[in-house]
C-alpha cells in the first residue's frame, strides 16, 4: 500500500510517516497543499491522509480539484473541524472518511485498512501490459497476447494488487489486507498456492515467457517490470 500524507504540522506528519513506515506502509508527504496536489495529481496513491488547513492551497480546494480530475483516489480528511457541517461538506466534496484530530494512531490505521478493502482504483488506465501480461481491469481478465488466462476471483484480486504496485515487495498480509473482505483472511499458503496456481495455468497455455512474479524470500512477492 502507498499513502500520500498532506499535513502542515512536521510533528505529526513525521509521527504518521513512521508510524506507517512501521508498518510496512510506503508513505510519500507533502507540507502544503501546493506540493500535496501536485504529488496526488501525478502519483498513483492506494490513499490520501488529507488535512484541510494547509498553507497554499487548502484541503477541500485539493478535494475538489482531485475528483474534478477524476482522480478517484481514497481519501481520508484529517481535521481539527470538528463541525458536523464540515464532515458532510468533506464526505459530498468526494472524501471517502472524514477523522477529527485528536485522533489515536490505531483507530487511523483501522480506518485506512478499512477503505483500501474497497477495492483498488487505478486512476490512470484500466489495463497495465507488464512484460506482454495484460490485465484489464473492465473486464477482470489477464491475457497474453491472443491468450486469455481463466483466473478466479481471488487470484485476479491478488494479480491486479501485484500490478497495481509493480517492482514493490508486498508481505502476504498486505495482500491480505488489501484484497480481503472485511471479515476474510487470506493466509500466507493461500496466497502461496493461488500465485502457484495462477503460474501452472500459464503454463498450461504453452506460454514460454515467464510470468513476472517474483519471491523475496522471507519479505514477499513483487512484479517485475
Amino acid at each position: 500500500m502507498k499513502l500520500l500524507i498532506i499535513e502542515d504540522s512536521s510533528a505529526l506528519r513525521r509521527s504518521l510517516v513512521v508510524g506507517f513506515n512501521n508498518l510496512g506502509i510506503t508513505t510519500d508527504e507533502a507540507s502544503n497543499g501546493t506540493d500535496g496536489l501536485s504529488l496526488a495529481l501525478n502519483n498513483p496513491y492506494d490513499i490520501i491522509i488529507l488535512d484541510l488547513m494547509l498553507p497554499g492551497i487548502n484541503g477541500m480546494e485539493i478535494l475538489k480539484q482531485l475528483r474534478q480530475s477524476a482522480i478517484q483516489t481514497r481519501i481520508l480528511i484529517l481535521s481539527a473541524n470538528s463541525q458536523h457541517q464540515d464532515r458532510i461538506n468533506g464526505l459530498l466534496q468526494g472524501a471517502d472518511d472524514y477523522l477529527t484530530k485528536p485522533f489515536s494512531f490505531d483507530e487511523l490505521h483501522a480506518r485506512v485498512i478499512a477503505i483500501a478493502r474497497r477495492g483498488i482504483i487505478n486512476n490512470f488506465t484500466n489495463t497495465i501490459n507488464i512484460n506482454g501480461f495484460i490485465l484489464d481491469s473492465n473486464t477482470m481478465s489477464l491475457r497474453y497476447e491472443m491468450i486469455d488466462i481463466e483466473l478466479t476471483p481471488n487470484e485476479f484480486k491478488i494479480i491486479e494488487y501485484l500490478f497495481n504496485h509493480k517492482n514493490q515487495v508486498l508481505s502476504a498480509t498486505m495482500i491480505s489486507d488489501n484484497i480481503a473482505n472485511n471479515f476474510d483472511y487470506m493466509s500466507k499458503n493461500t496466497i502461496e498456492a493461488h500465485i502457484s496456481t495462477i503460474r501452472k495455468k500459464i503454463k498450461s497455455n504453452m506460454i514460454n515467457t515467464p510470468f513476472p512474479i517474483k519471491n523475496k524470500r522471507g519479505f514477499g512477492y513483487y512484479i517485475e517490470g
